[in-house]
């Protein structure tokens, strides 16, 4: 029996911009996503976020919180369940750190999004207002 599995993406807050990256590979190939990864066994959403966004991007986050869940379901073979962190950008430069998951990284100020979007992506954005959800973090657009 096929099991869903877990997701945490992070949205890193600064200056009213967050991180997102064009994603490589096999899953959700040439779209763009924010930083994150499966959940691992033990850990909180907190400690996948701030994890995950080392890992892809070099950058350190802090006051992580969670913000949303989507249900994913991409096709026959995945379904994710997907946790949406919220954190704030503490220090670093984003840098491509993971080559075969992003091959761009760049600061974006909604209301302009880059597209396509990755599918947790455009559900999280199609079940949410994004300005509510970022707890009016980022200036009027």
């Amino acid at each position: 029996m096929r099991q869903p599995r877990v997701g945490v993406a992070v949205f890193v807050l600064s200056d009213g911009r967050f991180l997102m990256g064009l994603r490589k590979g096999a899953h959700g190939a040439d779209t763009w996503s924010l930083p994150g990864g499966h959940l691992e066994h033990g850990e909180s959403f907190e400690q996948t976020a701030w994890r995950e966004v080392v890992e892809e991007t070099g950058v350190e986050i802090t006051n992580v919180r969670f913000g949303a869940v989507t249900n994913d379901v991409f096709d026959d073979a995945r379904h994710y369940v997907t946790i949406w962190m919220i954190s704030d950008h503490l220090r670093g430069t984003p840098q491509v750190r993971e080559p075969d998951t992003f091959v761009d990284l760049r600061w974006i100020a909604p209301p302009t999004m880059p597209d396509p979007l990755f599918l947790p992506m455009r559900n999280l954005l199609d079940h949410h207002d994004l300005d509510q959800l970022l707890g009016g973090s980022r200036p009027p657009g």
